[in-house]
Formats: structure tokens, sequence, C-alpha cells
């Protein structure tokens, strides 16, 4: 485990920093000025920020050390800098969304994740930028391996924060593919836990079926620890606290190997050649691990119209939730404008329908990947593309849409360097299961630990 000495984020995991609070080698101030130096040497130049104010987190470092000094225990997140999405609320920022139509706005609370996270002991580091409503329209900020190339939307800022190692996590929200595919892009550690574990109180709604909330990491081992402070937990939520809290669920029978599924999905084909090849090299190497089963897959039958269906209820649910935005389109991106004008011509059943197959295939890929501890896929069809250049279809959503637990990590790089992830998928509640997979997949060296590459700056 790395030093807990402070130097940066690239060197030191959350449970090691935390490690040495308890030991009194490291201060809460430390850690702050570590995210204001790492702002001004990087996160600047990159436009990770839309609201970040050194004193603030300066004056939350504070509060940790006289906590600490008063004698109360390390909370498992005490005094660790969380970069927030701008569409969560926060008391310190403006909720702005991306959208000249909400600058300025002060909710005046938090919204109920980044509550948790204070109750874990983390700091509030910043809100990072995102897409106009975390919709499509890209801010202006930049991928850190290549300024020319898409930085993945819409949680881009918080996905470039942990590649720069800002802050060693970061809130995202998925709908579609929107914190796998930055993080694929820029080469970090995103999770989307599965859907519900992370409430979503005092957050942009986009839809009710399909908003997502997770985050990122800098390093793979603080992806259960990051979950486990910002989720629903106890006997209140008595599914998720039975399943989460359920050895069978969770964990792998002794001497059993892992039993690991790959699903090429009906978007292999858009793939480039080279990132199917590393594809298949992977799942061939993971095929020689003594301790894993690897075996290939067909998806259920209607898995292949996925993002037909997911664009129906997504783009249905963006016209009814925008009406009011809508009256404003010198204010609204064409791209915004064009998405509500054709939801709006989408019909109710249309809508309904599409609710339903989501609930099906739901079902089905859970009684699928009961039999598999997890499911591996590309997170992106390769490479990030240029800025200008939309995104080829990728299995991202598809895993979004069924309510699965994802991780994509930062296991590839293509023909000119830049990154791209493998996704890796659970069943719904499975997700320390996942992790423990991630663990097992990082001790043997099938994956990187942290960001991959490492960004040069």
């Amino acid at each position: 485990m790395p030093s807990p000495r402070m130097t940066d984020f690239f060197d030191s995991s959350m449970r090691a920093l935390t490690q040495g609070l308890r030991r009194g080698a490291l201060a809460p101030l430390d850690i702050a000025e570590a995210v204001i130096e790492r702002t001004r040497t990087a996160g600047d130049t990159y436009r990770v920020w839309s609201g970040f104010d050194p004193e603030v987190l300066r004056a939350q470092a504070r509060e940790a050390k006289d906590r600490l000094d008063a004698g109360k225990p390390v909370r498992p997140l005490e005094a660790m800098p969380v970069a927030v999405k701008d569409i969560f609320n926060t008391v310190a920022y403006p909720t702005e969304m991306g959208s000249p139509l909400w600058a300025g706005f002060t909710p005046g609370n938090d919204a109920r994740a980044v509550y948790n996270l204070k109750r874990a002991g983390a700091m509030v580091a910043g809100k990072t930028t995102t897409a106009e409503f975390a919709v499509h329209y890209l801010p202006d900020t930049y991928n850190p391996h290549d300024v020319l190339r898409n930085p993945g939307t819409s949680s881009t800022g918080s996905a470039v924060a942990t590649a720069l190692a800002v802050t060693p996590m970061a809130l995202g929200t998925q709908t579609a593919g929107s914190i796998v595919r930055p993080a694929s892009f820029c080469g970090v550690w995103g999770c989307k836990p599965s859907y519900g574990l992370i409430p979503r109180t005092g957050v942009l709604k986009t839809t009710d079926t399909l908003d997502s909330i997770g985050f990122y990491v800098v390093h793979a081992e603080d992806l259960g620890l990051a979950l486990d402070a910002v989720r629903v937990s106890g006997r209140d939520y008595p599914m998720l606290h039975e399943t989460l809290e359920d050895p069978a669920r969770q964990a792998v029978p002794q001497g059993r190997k892992w039993k690991v599924a790959f699903a090429r999905t009906h978007t292999w084909d858009l793939a480039p050649g080279y990132a199917r090849a590393a594809m298949e090299e992977w799942v061939a190497r993971l095929s020689r691990e003594a301790e894993v089963e690897v075996v290939e897959i067909d998806l259920p039958a209607g898995m292949e119209r996925c993002h037909d269906i997911h664009e129906a209820v997504y783009h249905r649910c963006l016209a009814y939730y925008f009406q009011q935005e809508y009256k404003s389109t010198e204010r609204l991106s064409p791209i915004m404008q064009e998405i509500i004008a054709y939801g709006q011509g989408i019909p109710d059943q249309t809508y309904r329908d599409g609710l339903a197959e989501q609930s099906r295939l739901a079902a089905e890929m859970d009684s699928l990947l009961a039999g598999y501890d997890a499911m591996v896929s590309l997170s992106t069809a390769g490479e990030a593309p240029p800025r200008e250049v939309t995104e080829t279809r990728d299995p991202a959503l598809m895993w979004t849409m069924t309510w699965l637990p994802v991780v994509s990590a930062p296991a590839f790089t293509g023909p000119t360097g830049l990154p791209f992830g493998a996704q890796l998928v659970a069943r719904r509640y499975n997700d320390h299961r996942l992790f423990r997979l991630v663990d097992h997949l990082v001790a043997r060296g099938c994956l990187p630990a942290g960001p991959n590459p490492r960004v040069r700056s």
C-alpha cells in the first residue's frame, strides 16, 4: 500500500491517506493544499471546475482538524476531497447544470449523496463541469491526454479531475454512458453502481428509470470504500441491506474459480479492429488465469434493441422535464432543442412500451448473470474521437438500461497511445462481489491499480 505521506493523489489511495490521518502522519490541511496545488498545475489548464474556492476547501480541512484534535475517530472518508458534478445540489456552491438558464442558482441544500459523503467525513472540493443538463453539449473541458479529443459526456469534469489526480474521487451520473464513456476516454476507474443504491434526491432529473449516480476514483482499491460512503444503507432499506450484506451474494465460495462471461454485444462490429483485438487478447489472458473461468455468452433476445428502446424512453423524458427550458431557445443549445423537439413527437404508447421492455430485459439480465460473477465487454468502441465527432455506439447504455452495476477499468491503450476501457458488469446488487473480482484482477496484473496511462503533466 502506498505511503500516507502527502505528495499527490496519484501516489496514495484514500485508504492509505485515512491511515495516515489515524497515525497522525498526515493533516487535513495537507490534503486540501494538495487539491489546490494540483488545480493550479493541471486542473485550471484542463478546466475541470465550474466552481472552486480554495478558502472554502481550507475551511473544511480546519473543521476536520478540529474534530480530530478533539479525539474523535477517523471516519471512512475523513478529510477526503471529493469533486461533485454540477448537477448535484451543494450548500457551498451554485448548481448551474451546465446551462446559462440556471447561472447563479443556489439551492441552499446538499443533495442526499453529498450529505452522505459529508457524513462519512468527505470534503466537497468543488463543482465539476458538465454537459448542458447532463445531456450532450460538451463543456469547455479538455481530455487530459489530447485536448483535441472528446473527454466524454456528461460527467466530463469529474472524469478529468480524477485522471489529473486533482481529487482522489469525484461524483458523476449516468443515464446512458456518462460515467463509463468519460472513464474510458480519460483512462480512469469509473463506477455506476446498481440502480437505486445511491439516492437521487437533490440531483437534476432527466429520466425516472435510467438516471443513475456513480463515481470515479484514482485507485481501484477505493471502489468499495467510495460506494459504501455514498449509498443508502441500514435496515430501513431491507432489500438492499439483505443483498449487500449477504456473503453468498458478495463473495465467491472458497475453492471455486471466478466465473466470467464475455459478451461481444450487437455493438461489437462497430468497434475498430484494434479495440476488438485488445478485448479478445485480454479475455484470453483472463482465461489463462488459474482462478478464472471465462465463458462466451449470447445475450437475451431483445438486448440488441437497447439503443432504440433507450432513445424512446430518454428523449420522451427530456421533452417532458425540460418543457420550460425549451421556451428559452436562445439560451438552449441547438442539440438540446433538437432532442426536445424529437421527444415531443414520441407517442405515449411508445414510451410505455419502452418502459415495459426495459423491465423485461432487466429481469432477463438479472437471471442470466445469476450464473456468473461478472460479465465483460468493451467500455467504448475505442479511443476518444475528435471533440466534434459523435461517439460510436457502445455497450455502456445497455447495462444502464438493465440496472446493473458496472466498473469501467482503464484496461487498454490504442494505436495513438490514448486510453479506452473494459467494462466489468455483475448481477444487480452484487456490487461488492464485482469489486472483489476487480481486486483479484489488479493483484494478478490483469488490470492496472490506477489510471492508465498516467497523465503526463
